[in-house]
């Protein structure tokens, strides 16, 4: 290996570094900024559910599914909207619906189905004027830029990423205080793993 192959790996290694250092320290910052008693009633709201069921776009869509799997082990019904085996949604369910810019078409749609429908909608966004957060029983603010903030005063990364990334991180949070609360061990849950990979 040259000595200049050496120094551009070694400055590539230092730009990971960076970045890592970069996302870690945004996230930080956005649970800082979080409303804990906000995520505290949602827990409650979730508890208390009949059926849950998730629904967001893109890389939000794919974060909530990993929440879903998250609320099936601890024993919930869980749905994601759109699969072919979600069912109506009805009085006393909860909906998790997430949209940085809180007005993806699909996401409010379905949130206004569901408020109509006598569900609690728990609405993840960044905008709590939007239509989203309108139809909310409870809105959980997410203080990350949405995917059309180009300013890079938020957030340093591309497009939704914090966003998205928080979705994950904030959901699996409130997944473990849930868990912790609930008394069920993790063998037990375990039971209810997937076994047909």
């Amino acid at each position: 290996m040259s000595a200049s192959t050496s120094d551009t790996h070694g400055e590539n290694a230092a730009q990971f570094g960076d970045a890592a250092d970069l996302i870690i320290g945004e996230h930080a910052k956005v649970l800082q900024g979080v409303d804990a008693a906000s995520w505290e009633r949602a827990g409650a709201l979730l508890v208390d559910a009949p059926a849950v069921f998730t629904i967001g776009t893109g890389r939000s869509g794919l974060a909530l599914q990993m929440a879903a799997m998250r609320f099936m082990h601890l024993g919930k019904a869980t749905h994601v909207v759109g699969e072919t085996t979600a069912p109506a949604i009805g009085a006393g369910d909860v909906l998790v619906a997430a949209s940085g810019s809180g007005s993806t078409k699909r996401v409010v749609t379905a949130a206004r189905t569901a408020s109509e429908q006598g569900a609690h909608v728990l609405a993840i966004t960044t905008n709590p004027d939007s239509d989203l957060a309108g139809l909310a029983t409870e809105t959980l603010l997410v203080p990350a830029a949405d995917k059309q903030d180009f300013e890079g005063t938020t957030s340093a990364q591309y497009a939704g990423s914090l966003f998205e990334q928080s979705l994950l991180i904030l959901t699996d949070a409130l997944f473990h205080v849930l868990w912790q609360t609930s008394g069920t061990q993790a063998q037990e849950l375990w039971r209810l793993h997937a076994n047909l990979e």
